[in-house]
């Protein structure tokens, strides 16, 4: 079934075009939209860089990888927890109410999580110090994505944005951990969390700031457009799902790659396999926002999925940096599809006053998925042979997909299910394939 997106035009936008395909270029001229790009993209670091800083500094001074993903795991599972009430809370009182007092502790947060490690403190206190620091990441994918809704009203260009805010979280994974581990390996272990929390500070403000672009809410402080959970949709459950098996492969690859540069003596070509796996995603989710699908997007995400589990199969069998990094790089090219066009379903599951909600429902699911993984990766690095951390990927893509294949049925939006409000900063609803 090939893939249509119709909308009557509007009449106060004058960034829409009559394109049958628009493209990138036409999407960055929008005006305004790079007051809240950039900061929004260094705002954005620290999912990247937080897992892995976490991993290389308590790794350095206990010595074990084990106790290393079981911190780095108490955070990602805070930060999946918490995440999509943030986003519940932006759409009823706006991002600005909730990004200010979360960006300030999660720095006070974070760099106490920092002193405790260099101290050498128990791993409860880390446990502890964890907790807040992963709650209050700010969730500024899914707060750009909501203001892409207010700048394309009525617009084609908005399956264009969702790709383009794909390409920009897998850039995101290419620059943060590549920044982070150079940082703790060539400066100091501390170096990397402490980068993360003056990103932050910095470009969560300046994001803050920019009031003009985010969706507006009432005066009352209850958003415009009612407000159901975006969990009581079976599609999005099977989207979750789906993306906990991504978060396993991010969290596999960051234990099992370090592990495995650790073993050769070579701690430094960390960043480069993790970089390569990395630009494999970023350069397939270039492609993607670039090519014009015939295929429907349920259809897509089964098979882009089915590669994504085979590729990951293999990773434990490679002991050679070649192989791997040539590896890396195929499972790397399998995520973003599924990424993207996981966000592309939710705008035909999802009421558009539920879909921060709902996009970070599935951010929090990478990060618990991430969560999980790093802990058993860490574990089986430890107690089993080295390379032991990449069976985490192999059998959390082989789970998902058997999930997904059993409940596909569900990402297909019923008719008559999609009755969106017409609330300010959300476009008219528009059929999808």
């Amino acid at each position: 079934m090939a893939s249509t997106v119709t909308s009557e035009p509007s009449k106060k936008s004058k960034d829409s075009s009559a394109s049958a395909r628009p493209g990138y270029g036409q999407l960055l001229r929008t005006r305004g939209v790079w007051t809240f790009l950039l900061p929004g993209f260094a705002a954005r670091q620290p999912f990247a860089m937080l897992t892995i800083s976490i991993v290389l500094l308590v790794q350095h001074t206990t010595g074990s990888y084990g106790a290393a993903g079981a911190a780095a795991a108490v955070t990602g599972v805070s930060m999946a927890l918490f995440a999509p009430y943030s986003g519940r809370l932006a759409d009823r009182y706006g991002q600005r109410a909730v990004l200010i007092p979360g960006v300030l502790v999660h720095v006070l947060s974070g760099l106490t999580l920092t002193a405790l490690a260099l101290a050498e403190a128990p791993l409860w206190a880390l446990f502890v110090a964890a907790v807040p620091t992963g709650a209050s990441v700010p969730q500024i994918g899914p707060m750009v994505r909501a203001r892409w809704g207010v700048k394309l009203q009525d617009s084609p260009l908005m399956p264009t944005a969702a790709a383009f805010e794909s390409v920009t979280d897998e850039l995101t994974f290419v620059v943060g951990p590549l920044l982070a581990t150079a940082l703790c390996t060539a400066v100091d272990p501390a170096a990397g969390l402490v980068t993360e929390a003056a990103l932050t500070l910095i470009g969560g403000l300046l994001f803050a700031a920019q009031k003009s672009t985010q969706p507006s809410v009432a005066a009352d402080g209850t958003a415009r457009v009612e407000h159901a959970s975006a969990l009581r949709i079976p599609g999005v459950r099977v989207l979750i799902v789906t993306f906990l098996g991504i978060g396993s492969v991010f969290g596999g690859m960051q234990v099992s790659l370090a592990a495995f540069s650790e073993s050769i003596g070579e701690p430094g070509l960390n960043g480069v396999l993790y970089g390569t796996f990395a630009a494999g995603n970023m350069l397939s989710g270039v492609a993607c926002g670039a090519i014009a699908w015939k295929v429907a997007p349920q259809r897509r995400l089964l098979l882009g999925y089915a590669a994504l589990a085979l590729t990951a199969s293999g990773l434990w069998a490679a002991h050679s940096v070649l192989v791997l990094a040539g590896l890396g790089l195929l499972v790397g090219m399998c995520i973003a599809p599924a990424l993207i066009t996981g966000y592309t379903l939710v705008e035909g599951l999802v009421p558009a006053g539920s879909r921060t909600e709902a996009f970070t429902w599935l951010t929090g699911a990478v990060a618990l998925g991430q969560a999980a993984a790093v802990t058993v990766a860490g574990q089986l690095e430890d107690r089993l042979w080295g390379g032991a951390g990449f069976l985490v990927p192999m059998g959390g893509t082989l789970l998902a997909l058997a999930t997904l294949v059993a409940l596909r049925s569900r990402l297909v939006a019923r008719t008559g299910s999609r009755t969106v409000a017409r609330g300010v900063g959300h476009r008219v609803p528009v059929a999808v394939d």
